[in-house]
């Protein structure tokens, strides 16, 4: 039978909060077990010390994780201070894979983990990447695709010191976590952190990331017409407020990945953007809003909640560091309503410098998984 067992604790420092963190998790099986370990980036530099502490405590040898600016588990939320939240699963046996970072192609990971796979009808993963490899993107694409319908969900480390991931062992550098069988029953589910102003748009001309032209009119008119004009020309009113969304071809949920913008041309009348764009691209631009992202989690749970039968046996939430305390408060808010709509789940995750799911990178959003 699969199992999960969560731990969480503050500490003055990484001994007490492991100690802490295991108590709560108590005895485990060490066969089947699968282990979820976060730490704020205030104990990065200890992280390999605390793998091993886990490790030798549980017995438990297969470990997936990484640090954060912000860690999470069940109503609670950790910043700004030394903190662990770890949690272990009991898996059928066979079920799982730790797979190593992928730094520069898929070569290496095709060649050691296909045959496992491809048999296991494996085309689930978690996983976490380092935000300074600017091929993640694109690995996150082609590992859904070797996984012939793959679906991914994960985030990229955020810290003010090292990017480490763990893969069995602390690592960095790419892209590393564990693939699940077919046996291992998941369901995920996606809210956004950011509410579209006005209409969807159309890029007429572009260079780059630089939109010239938006059907068919200067770029900087366009985004003044949605955002106001007094807000467009002042550029520092917009700087962790307005947002560019780029609607995703073809989805049928309306989803959009948020970015940047990252600069405008008064006298041109251009915008830049924090991604590469083409003409035909739709655009829209949108703005950070407390309320509305806290009407997106509650329909996000409400969706999740309809698509399962009983409990979830444990869970994993991967947010965005421009959410948690920055966008719904300071007291573990964001989390609250998780546990508020799902009850006392088992769940770990952290707040990171961006959120897989599917096949893409997103944005100031929350993924989440729960394990049926």
């Amino acid at each position: 039978m699969e199992t999960f067992k969560v731990g969480h604790a503050r500490g003055a420092d990484w001994h007490q909060a492991s100690e802490a963190c295991l108590a709560q998790i108590d005895n485990v099986p060490a066969a089947g077990g699968l282990g979820f370990l976060y730490a704020t980036d205030a104990l990065v530099a200890q992280l390999p010390e605390i793998l091993e502490h886990f490790k030798q405590a549980t017995g438990i040898e297969h470990w997936i994780g990484t640090v954060g600016l912000g860690i999470c588990s069940n109503g609670q939320e950790y910043f700004e201070e030394p903190a662990i939240a770890a949690m272990v699963a009991t898996l059928p046996d066979d079920s799982f894979r730790v797979f190593s970072p992928i730094k520069s192609g898929l070569e290496d990971f095709v060649r050691t983990n296909a045959s496992w796979y491809t048999k296991a009808d494996a085309h689930f993963a978690i996983v976490h990447g380092d935000p300074r490899n600017t091929n993640i993107p694109a690995f996150v694409s082609q590992l859904a695709d070797e996984m012939v319908g793959g679906f991914l969900v994960g985030g990229l480390t955020s810290s003010r010191g090292a990017y480490p991931q763990i893969a069995e062992t602390v690592t960095d550098g790419g892209i590393s976590g564990v693939l699940f069988s077919g046996e291992v029953s998941v369901t995920t589910a996606l809210t956004q952190g950011c509410t579209p102003i006005g209409k969807q748009h159309e890029i007429t001309e572009c260079r780059g990331n630089v939109a010239v032209t938006i059907d068919g009119r200067p770029a900087l008119d366009v985004f003044e017409d949605d955002v106001g004009e007094l807000v467009a020309r002042d550029p520092r009113r917009t700087a962790g407020y307005i947002f560019a969304g780029l609607p995703i071809r073809g989805s049928d949920t309306g989803d959009y990945l948020v970015r940047h913008l990252v600069g405008f041309d008064p006298e041109e009348k251009l915008v830049a953007v924090g991604e590469a764009l083409a003409p035909g691209d739709s655009i829209m631009f949108c703005r950070r809003d407390t309320h509305s992202a806290y009407q997106d989690m509650l329909r996000m749970l409400n969706d999740i909640k309809g698509r399962i039968r009983g409990s979830a046996k444990g869970g994993v939430y991967f947010s965005c560091v421009g959410r948690g305390p920055n966008l719904f408060g300071q007291n573990s808010e964001e989390l609250s309503v998780i546990r508020q709509e799902l009850g006392d789940l088992p769940l770990v995750g952290f707040f990171g410098n961006g959120e897989v799911s599917h096949n893409r990178l997103y944005g100031y959003t929350g993924v989440l998984t729960l394990f049926l």
